[in-house]
């Protein structure tokens, strides 16, 4: 390891090492007080206690008799997958699953934020890897691994002010990533209230005033519900199959890794994986790879396309998973884009209606209904493309309502803040390294990075 700094093995400068229990707790399906920290829930740097299993007391007091958690705490995964980092700031019930060692500085020379950037540079990266465990199909640490990572130590009053000047750049990624959640829940419930709940046509139906609408949106809606055939609809309105509201839909595609005569053309390649980071502007980890010209013609992704996952999944996770495609996130890249072999490319007719697809997409998504979609083979779960085309009906209302929703949800779905927080990321990416090891000095980047 390259550093200005003295270079130490972290069991040198940690009061606390410790190995979870490795076997799976016996979680409940009801919430306790108690949750566990799955390395699912260990990524870029945080602890994401949203999506917890629970346990009852008598396991959780059984599970950490080693050690209880406290803030400020530094969690490592060590397999599947191997050397996400996070850093603890709710201890309180919380413990950790298996695969995840626990790291607890020495604050008399360690600053906790340090050790956790420390482990997101690249060369600890590097270490874990190297570290990697043979002899078993699944990537993994060894236990005994992880008390040798060796890391750069400066004064203590560095360390502090690096970890500022990274966190302030961090807590700027996470405001910004609470308002693509902000938003992308206020068209979610938009959509809902429009064209699921009809709740502006049952509002004239009995008489009240508007709600949430001004009085011109309110008076696009009709005020009364007709048999279409296939269901209740607003007068005015159709229902119809998703795949007749689209004009072009291919299966995607997977290349090769590197360039031959037959895969020349170089391409990015969303995978069902990558869609939660894309949507919520985390990292980008989307694979290049290389692929056939003629293959691209028909696959290359533009704005307003959706990329469907259509196989995949798990038995707690069914496949369907969707991602709206703009011109912004099409810009991350410098090649051109497309769907993976396990996704499927999806053309609405309009922009307007590929507004209205993508939150349908997600509506049922969110609501479990794509798992009567889906079929199992092999032990890979599948989404059942063409009879979801033909039998999954989308209220399509009239001319008027469609385009006041495209005009309301666009601004929310473009999410232009999400290019501030690559370029924000980019920013800390580049000086993490440089920092940890000292070849770059606060000082130098300071005043730079904060008024960035």
């Amino acid at each position: 390891m390259s550093s200005e700094w003295p270079v130490v093995p972290v069991d040198q400068v940690c009061d606390l090492i410790v190995d979870c229990v490795n076997k799976t707790a016996p979680a409940v399906t009801h919430q306790t007080p108690y949750r566990m920290i799955r390395t699912t829930n260990v990524r870029n740097g945080r602890i994401d206690l949203a999506d917890c299993k629970y346990v009852e007391k008598e396991t959780f007091e059984k599970w950490t008799r080693r050690a209880k958690l406290q803030r400020g705490d530094v969690v490592l995964t060590r397999e599947a997958p191997i050397g996400e980092v996070g850093l603890v700031t709710e201890a309180d019930g919380v413990f950790l699953g298996q695969r995840l060692m626990q790291y607890r500085a020495n604050r008399k020379v360690l600053e906790p934020r340090f050790l956790l950037y420390s482990f997101l540079a690249p060369a600890l990266q590097h270490q874990f890897g190297s570290h990697e465990g043979s002899g078993s199909v699944v990537s993994h640490i060894r236990v005994g691994d992880c008390f040798k990572f060796k890391l750069p130590i400066p004064p203590l009053d560095v360390q502090q002010g690096i970890a500022t000047l990274l966190g302030a750049l961090d807590d700027r990624i996470t405001l910004l990533r609470e308002t693509n959640a902000t938003l992308e829940a206020i068209a979610q419930a938009l959509f809902k209230s429009w064209f699921v709940d009809f709740d502006p046509v049952r509002t004239k139906l009995e008489g009240r005033a508007p709600e949430g609408i001004d009085e011109a949106t309110a008076a696009l809606f009709p005020d009364a519900f007709e048999e279409s055939g296939l269901g209740l609809v607003p007068r005015g309105w159709r229902l119809v199959p998703f795949g007749q509201l689209l004009v072009h839909t291919i299966g995607g595609d997977w290349g090769d890794e590197a360039r031959s005569d037959k895969n020349d053309t170089r391409v990015a390649i969303i995978r069902g994986t990558d869609i939660p980071d894309l949507r919520h502007g985390e990292n980008n980890r989307v694979p290049i790879r290389y692929t056939a010209a003629k293959k691209l013609v028909s696959r290359k992704l533009q704005h307003g396309d959706i990329v469907l996952e259509v196989s995949g999944g798990s038995k707690d996770q069914p496949t369907g998973r969707s991602l709206y495609i703009t011109d912004g996130l099409l810009r991350q890249f410098d090649c051109p884009v497309e769907p993976a072999s396990f996704c499927r490319l999806l053309r609405p007719k309009s922009e307007q209606i590929g507004l209205m697809l993508g939150l349908h997409l997600s509506q049922i998504y969110a609501q479990g209904k794509t798992w009567e979609y889906q079929n199992q083979s092999t032990g890979i779960a599948n989404f059942q493309t063409t009879h979801f085309l033909e039998t999954e009906l989308v209220a399509v209302p009239t001319d008027e309502v469609l385009d006041k929703f495209a005009r309301t949800v666009r601004p929310m779905i473009e999410r232009g803040h999400v290019a501030q927080m690559r370029i924000l990321r980019e920013l800390r990416d580049t000086l993490l390294p440089r920092l940890i090891s000292g070849q770059l000095r606060l000082t130098d980047v300071e005043a730079e990075a904060l008024a960035a």
